[in-house]
């Protein structure tokens, strides 16, 4: 890595101060650049002065990010149309040496463009006094217009030795080096962030098991009640972002309301012992233009007691109406990351222990706990190589859900060896573990390298073995494999229960674009499931024809007990009489392009799930609908139908009276949800390896 001096030199960013830094006494410049102890960099972004116009009304939206190695460990909120933006955030950033600068640079927020680059500057660590706050004038400068004034930003620092704390457990959870850091807006107690798309959690040297998050945050967004209205109808099309930290979750969009009924649940994860501040936002939904800002609230978990549920109703300021939440604290998970010599599975004890967890004894303990997940990420071989030097700086990331983990980085190395063991606890059996290998750069984000999907029913416990990576979409081989350990324990009860239930839903997906070959490839699965039903319908028809009396006469029997006449209303939707300008129209064709799309993936996801049901694609829910089924007729040879009709009856009109907060689900649905489609199943199709690469080729060509 370059020293803060090289990067200074390199870039023309000059640095000056407000307040002249003492370089002597109690400074760290005399400190070593090797000194392995941490330091905890305690920054106010105060404000900013005089910033470059980069909009065409002679304005920006400015937001800040803090860079330290190349890694990214901070991001401001935006400033709207501000050249003099006020920020008043908080960042603590934890380091473990003070080689590297802190990079400032600053960018105007384009919707739907890339971002305006607007001036960068740097911090150097090393001039910095310990324990004392120092206010700190960073001029920005652009390296391609080294004469042009781009106004300067301000800041309050505090830089402060960590020497006594174990380098492994930091502001609640394991340290990992540069990029362990929490954020709040002033004058809140800094909360963690964590983004995945821009850093990355590194494991610790030390040979122990470390728990990364120290609870989980259980959200359910109700209702909200009496938005404001911004649309011309007098209506929104309202939904609600989440953030904690760089958690964030995106709602559903409630057209034409002002009272929607969201009845969404979600989980964050809590990674303060003392809690955190959650933003929430309510946006109005607009085609081909920017979304309207409703309003905002927050909510500090610091005031709520843990292992309760909470109702809360929210005000919202700089708008109008409220939100009802209910918010959950409960403990944190069984998920961790630990050396091979270190593992729950061979310990005999907490094997037992474990073990005992998921007995069919305890069927009704816990029944979001439906077991557990220990997955040994061993090495990998034959990787691409992404840098110019012919080699790569692979890590690894492994997720379950939203849990996300991540091994070290083993730089310059094709063969990498990680020997790491991550557990986590298992919310669903049909969840389905993501193992995905990058390249580290400095100064842009990784680069993929490979990815594998591998069903937890599909799971064979305690065997290594050697998986073939696939490109992003999973539909083809790319180069190198991974080796991988996998043990899997459930309770089969507990799972059959959940099956029944809504699945988690990812809150960080990356939204869905328009592709011709998606949409031509999900008509061609669409006209697959409808030709089902020509021809079944052709069956039918072939039925009134009298082609096979015997059928015909079975047919006439059913029917005549099964008619029943139904009516359809069509509801037809206003249309907007507003004129669009062309680049709406645009976004509006866009958009609904899109949405045709989505849907013919719905349809044929859902033909396809109905399908795989019964060609037995997963044994485990093939048996369950089958037993659920012989269950039923055992129910039926008892109790007479329209007993079972009257109880399910008032149970469904009384839910709602019973559990006013329910979320409503359909069992049915639900299950055809875990069934997987034939883009799935082709996905989750383990590759066999090559035998024409072999281990030793490929260490032959990796030496030197």
């Amino acid at each position: 890595m370059l020293d803060s001096c090289k990067l200074r030199g390199a870039c023309n960013l000059p640095l000056v101060y407000n307040k002249k830094i003492n370089t002597s006494g109690t400074s760290n410049a005399d400190v070593p650049l090797a000194d392995p102890g941490m330091y905890q960099l305690d920054i106010t972004l105060r404000r900013g002065q005089s910033l470059a116009a980069r909009d065409r009304g002679g304005t920006s939206d400015p937001y800040v990010k803090f860079k330290i190695g190349g890694k990214e460990v901070f991001r401001s909120k935006i400033i709207y149309k501000n050249l003099n933006p006020v920020w008043e955030e908080k960042a603590c950033i934890l380091v473990d040496h003070l080689r590297e600068p802190l990079y400032v640079k600053v960018f105007d927020y384009d919707f739907g463009l890339q971002d305006d680059f607007m001036g960068s500057a740097f911090l150097d660590l090393t001039q910095l006094e310990l324990n004392r706050p120092t206010d700190v004038t960073l001029t920005l400068k652009d390296p391609h217009y080294p004469d042009h004034d781009l106004g300067v930003i301000l800041l309050s620092v505090v830089l402060t030795p960590k020497e006594g704390e174990h380098r492994d457990v930091t502001c609640g959870r394991p340290a990992f080096p540069v990029l362990g850091f929490c954020r709040a807006e002033l004058p809140r107690a800094c909360y963690q962030n964590v983004q995945f798309q821009t850093q990355s959690l590194r494991l610790s040297d030390v040979h122990r098991k470390s728990h990364l998050w120290r609870g989980i945050v259980s959200i359910t967004l109700i209702e909200g009640r009496d938005l404001k209205a911004m649309d011309s109808n007098g209506l929104s099309d309202p939904y609600v972002k989440f953030r904690l930290g760089h958690q964030k979750y995106k709602s559903k969009i409630m057209p034409k309301t002002l009272n929607p009924q969201w009845r969404e649940q979600f989980d964050f994860h809590l990674y303060e012992e003392r809690g955190g501040i959650i933003d929430i936002t309510a946006w109005d939904k607009d085609a081909g233009k920017r979304d309207d800002f409703i309003g905002r609230c927050q909510v500090d978990l610091s005031a709520l007691s843990r292992e309760q549920t909470h109702k809360l109703e929210l005000q919202l300021q700089e708008g109008e109406g409220h939100l009802v939440l209910l918010v959950t604290l409960t403990a944190s998970a069984t998920v961790s990351i630990s050396d091979l010599s270190v593992n729950s599975l061979e310990d005999q004890k907490e094997r037992e222990e474990i073990l005992k967890r998921y007995s069919p004894l305890r069927i009704f303990h816990n029944l979001k706990d439906v077991g557990f997940l220990q997955v040994k990420v061993i090495r990998a071989e034959g990787l691409m190589a992404a840098d110019v030097t012919g080699k790569s700086d692979p890590f690894c990331v492994v997720e379950l859900n939203n849990d996300r983990l991540l091994t070290h980085t083993v730089y310059k190395n094709l063969n990498p060896e990680w020997n790491k063991v991550f557990t986590f606890n298992i919310k669903d059996i049909h969840s389905v573990l993501e193992v995905t290998v990058y390249d580290e750069d400095r100064d842009r984000s990784a680069d993929f390298l490979g990815k594998v999907a591998i069903p937890l029913l599909s799971i064979q416990n305690g065997e290594q073995k050697a998986y073939v990576l696939k490109n992003k979409q999973l539909t083809g081989p790319t180069k190198g494999v991974i080796y991988l350990e996998i043990d899997v324990i459930f309770n089969a009860v507990k799972a059959s229960l959940r099956t029944l239930i809504p699945k988690e839903q990812k809150y960080i997906e990356e939204e869905n674009r328009l592709s011709k070959q998606l949409l031509l490839r999900n008509f061609i699965r669409t006209k697959r499931c409808v030709m089902v039903l020509v021809n079944a319908a052709y069956y039918v028809n072939s039925c009134f024809d009298w082609d096979s009396p015997p059928r015909s006469l079975a047919a006439f029997v059913v029917v005549e007990d099964m008619l029943e006449d139904e009516e359809e209303e069509d509801d037809k939707d206003d249309k907007d009489s507003e004129k669009k300008g062309f680049i709406n129209k645009i976004y509006a064709i866009q958009e609904v392009c899109i949405s045709v799309q989505n849907i013919l993936d719905e349809v044929a996801s859902f033909g396809e799930r109905i399908k795989n049901t019964f060609n037995w694609t997963v044994p485990f829910l093939s048996w369950l609908a089958v037993v659920a089924l012989c269950v039923f007729i055992v129910i039926l040879y008892f109790i007479p139908l329209r007993y079972i009709v009257l109880v399910w009856g008032i149970n469904k009109f009384t839910k709602k009276l019973r559990c006013p907060y329910a979320i409503d689900n359909n069992e049915l649905l639900d299950f055809l949800s875990r069934v997987p489609s034939d883009v799935q199943v082709v996905q989750y199709q383990e590759l066999k390896p090559d035998p024409s690469h072999s281990p030793c080729k490929r260490k032959k060509n990796n030496l030197g």
